[in-house]
């Protein structure tokens, strides 16, 4: 079976992932693909009556063509935001890399094609003294996108974040450009930068847009190239 995995990771916190990875869920449906995300460890979670609950996850069950309880979408929800290991301990909880693989192996084994997984923060954002995130995609061999938030420092953040996603062996799908600095100094340049370093594809560069709905998003975006190929 091909794999149906898609990790979205960003080259730090409030770079746009969830837009991004909501905008892939449309493409990926307008395009007749199967769909089904996952957030599996999200802090700053809210109290809605129906237990804690994420906006950035209601953002992906809301989009995803298989629809899921919000349990299985968000299993472990934080309401501290912070660090998702510090969240963890200040409500007596322990996270674990094994614990959040298994959630995710529940997701793909649904009748999908993609199964999108949304990490939290950047690429070695820590569970627990000895994990980091990027220990979940390592155990699902997850094809990676990057999503770098265009804006001061972003170069060294986007290259950084490319050699540890190389480092741990997994193969980056591509990078999406989000313009999140519209007056960023030399944006052009410093995209045209990225495109000349990155040894993968860009699969969009995505404006600062005024109504960021899932299409909208997506109208920017390109799948990678294996989901394209199951059209």
């Amino acid at each position: 079976m091909a794999n149906k995995w898609l990790f979205i990771t960003g080259t730090d916190t409030d770079v746009g992932k969830t837009a991004i990875a909501t905008g892939f869920l449309w493409l990926a449906n307008s395009m007749g693909l199967r769909t089904a995300a996952i957030k599996p460890v999200a802090a700053g979670c809210e109290d809605t009556g129906a237990g804690l609950q994420n906006d950035d996850a209601l953002q992906l069950q809301a989009i995803a063509s298989h629809k899921l309880p919000y349990q299985q979408v968000n299993p472990v929800a934080l309401e501290a935001a912070v660090a998702p290991h510090i969240a963890a301990q200040e409500s007596g909880k322990t996270l674990s890399a094994s614990r959040l693989v298994g959630f995710c192996r529940g997701v793909a084994i649904l009748p999908v094609d993609m199964a999108l997984i949304e990490g939290a923060g950047g690429w070695r954002v820590p569970l627990n003294d000895r994990e980091t995130l990027a220990d979940v995609a390592r155990e699902l061999s997850c094809p990676v996108v990057i999503v770098v938030g265009m804006r001061l420092g972003c170069l060294n953040h986007a290259l950084l974040t490319a050699e540890a996603v190389r480092r741990d062996g997994l193969e980056i799908a591509g990078w999406v450009a989000n313009i999140i600095e519209p007056d960023m100094p030399r944006l052009e340049e410093n995209i045209a930068t990225l495109q000349r370093l990155f040894k993968e594809p860009c699969l969009g560069t995505v404006p600062r847009l005024q109504n960021l709905t899932p299409e909208q998003v997506g109208s920017y975006l390109s799948l990678p190239e294996e989901f394209e190929t199951k059209k």
